[in-house]
């Protein structure tokens, strides 16, 4: 549900652009360095974010544990060696679900759950909210879809109909090594699992895409950071961070 597991932190990443690509100027570094971050940034492509959103769609709404999820990992990992970001690696883990009565329900486990365990529709009444926030008057469900029925698009319900089995995960990442500190990181990350019968292009495809769209752009051979930065597709964040864990 965390469209960023974790983001670029603090304001202490220098990044610098090779002289070669963007030339020579004067002046102190901070001048030189907005100019070059001005240079990253423009380089980020809607179009291509927005195609690779598209191309997460594919394949449904990757819940782990399928056929689906692990085709989505191995597209994920293509197309980041694609951008240059060849040093790929996998987290592999085993994943066994609690009993179901020791989970004590959980998203999803009705369609008219709520957080905290309050009733969908009760007027003037509140209830908790993640975050430690309460929500008061009318709502409507806010927990994934858990019924097939409720998809109207036949394609998506063939797409999504093989059920998760428990076994082996598998998370995928690259790194831009740094320069000067390669031993210390920043991690950029998101799930790429989602669920709800759909194609979990917001839960989490913008995420995911928003990761590789960085890792493109960082991966280009001028730029070169002081720190190495690690960018993640964690999977299993839907039934409780575990691929985050692993």
């Amino acid at each position: 549900m965390r469209a960023l597991q974790s983001i670029v932190a603090g304001c202490s990443l220098i990044i610098v652009m090779t002289a070669p690509a963007f030339g020579q100027r004067g002046g102190g570094p901070q001048e030189q360095a907005n100019p070059d971050i001005k240079t990253m940034v423009a380089h980020l492509d809607l179009e291509r974010y927005k195609a690779t959103i598209k191309g997460l769609t594919q394949f449904g709404d990757r819940v782990q544990g399928t056929d689906r999820n692990r085709a989505a990992i191995d597209w994920i990992e293509a197309q980041l060696k694609s951008y240059g970001c060849t040093n790929t690696e996998r987290i592999k883990y085993t994943y066994e679900p609690a009993p179901a009565a020791a989970r004590g329900g959980g998203a999803g486990s009705g369609r008219g759950a709520q957080p905290g365990g309050a009733a969908a529709g009760a007027r003037g009444a509140s209830s908790a909210a993640p975050g430690g926030g309460r929500i008061f008057g009318n709502r409507a469900s806010t927990s994934a879809n858990a019924d097939s029925l409720a998809q109207p698009d036949l394609r998506l319900r063939r797409l999504n109909s093989q059920p998760t089995a428990p076994g082996p995960r598998e998370d995928v990442y690259c790194t831009k090594i740094g320069t000067t500190h390669p031993d210390e990181m920043y991690i950029v990350g998101g799930h790429m699992d989602g669920r709800g019968w759909g194609e979990a292009a917001n839960d989490d495809g913008s995420g995911t895409a928003l990761v590789m769209e960085l890792a493109r752009i960082f991966s280009s051979p001028d730029v070169r950071t002081e720190r190495s930065i690690r960018f993640i597709l964690w999977n299993n964040e839907e039934t409780g961070l575990d691929g985050a864990k692993a």
